[in-house]
């Protein structure tokens, strides 16, 4: 009987002093919450970058697009191209004016 007590205190014993060692090792590698929260924000401004240059290039596309559907709608003698038009153009402009201002209203 106490051969079972002194194992199972040897086995306990062993288990907290493991628990004890990679506890300790734990605090080594946490940073400073500062320094997390800038790393994020500088990982979010990159971010921005990136998805700026990427509306841009689908609004590039689909710009080619309604343009040519103006041009068809223009050559068919539609007569709603005017509306066509100005919603294109429009849309266009948006696009551009968005970006510019979200840039410069976050500072990034």
């Amino acid at each position: 009987m106490k051969f079972i007590s002194l194992a199972r205190f040897r086995l306990v014993s062993f288990f907290l002093g493991l628990l004890l060692v990679f506890s300790m090792g734990l605090g080594a590698f946490a940073q400073d919450g500062n320094a997390g929260i800038q790393e994020a924000t500088n990982k979010v401004k990159s971010y921005f970058d990136t998805g700026c240059d990427l509306m841009y290039a689908i609004g590039a596309v689909v710009g080619i697009i309604g343009a040519v559907k103006v041009f068809n709608k223009w050559n068919a003698g539609e007569p709603d191209t005017n509306k066509v038009a100005a919603a294109w153009f429009g849309s266009c402009i948006f696009l551009v004016v968005v970006a510019t201002v979200l840039k410069s209203f976050f500072g990034i």
